[in-house]
């Protein structure tokens, strides 16, 4: 049994390290593809649109919305939400899921960071910038962090519903830097791409859902006067009884 175990976490590691090598040569096609114009069309069109977006009659308040959509998704707001979050898992007893969500932002950051500086990619200047920028554009921290966390939420609660509105907060997050201009589309395209990536690595050390609310339990019945080496049979406490009425 334990031969199996060793053997289904090693086969675990290998699927997750393959997943994350596999984003991360997508990231790096993209990269190349960028650079070299594959990507112009798709990119300057986008923008174009988005542009376009921010000049009519509701240009202004879909701005407004995207503005704090951005602000949510960016690294203050995370960290925002993540001690929001975390703080809450501490005090019901999932200790080992708040460890894990924590552990896997903190290496995510800096995986991003990390592939930004490889890349050095300057910001789009197509359209003016409606945020203020200071960090290189590829790829998209906005992107790649809230895949992250947004997702790992998901995975947590492991609902259909949460799934979904991770799946919507990333998307609104993502669009935003473009509509902001201060990301091509292909920089928020692989930000997804390196989050995801990161997700399904990091995911072989999720912890079992209900397994940390079930250890405590088991904890408070093992200590329990009626648990463990102290438990007595009902027909011994039945016969018990008696004996004290004769």
């Amino acid at each position: 049994m334990g031969v199996r175990s060793i053997s289904d976490r090693r086969l675990s590691l290998a699927k997750g390290a393959g997943a994350l090598a596999l984003a991360l040569f997508c990231v790096l096609l993209i990269a190349f593809a960028q650079r070299f114009g594959w990507l112009d069309g798709l990119n300057v069109g986008l923008m174009t649109l988005a542009g376009d977006g921010r000049d009519t009659a509701l240009g202004g308040k879909v701005t407004m919305v995207m503005r704090l959509a951005s602000a949510i998704g960016g690294t203050l707001g995370r960290i925002t939400l993540l001690t929001v979050v975390l703080m809450p898992l501490i005090w019901a007893g999932y200790r080992r899921s708040a460890m894990w969500l924590a552990a896997m932002m903190a290496g995510g950051t800096l995986l991003n960071l990390a592939l930004k500086q490889v890349f050095a990619a300057p910001r789009p200047d197509l359209l003016p910038h409606l945020d203020i920028v200071h960090t290189y554009s590829f790829p998209s921290g906005h992107s790649a962090g809230n895949m992250m966390f947004f997702g790992a939420l998901a995975m947590l609660a492991g609902r259909c519903r949460a799934y979904w509105s991770a799946g919507v907060a990333i998307l609104l997050i993502g669009v935003s830097r473009v509509w902001l201009g201060v990301h091509w589309p292909s920089d928020v395209l692989a930000g997804w791409i390196e989050g995801l990536g990161w997700l399904a690595f990091c995911a072989i050390w999720l912890p079992a859902r209900g397994g940390e609310q079930q250890r405590p339990h088991d904890a408070a019945v093992r200590g329990h006067s009626i648990a463990g080496d102290k438990a007595m049979d009902p027909e011994t406490v039945e016969g018990a009884g008696g004996g004290d009425q004769r």
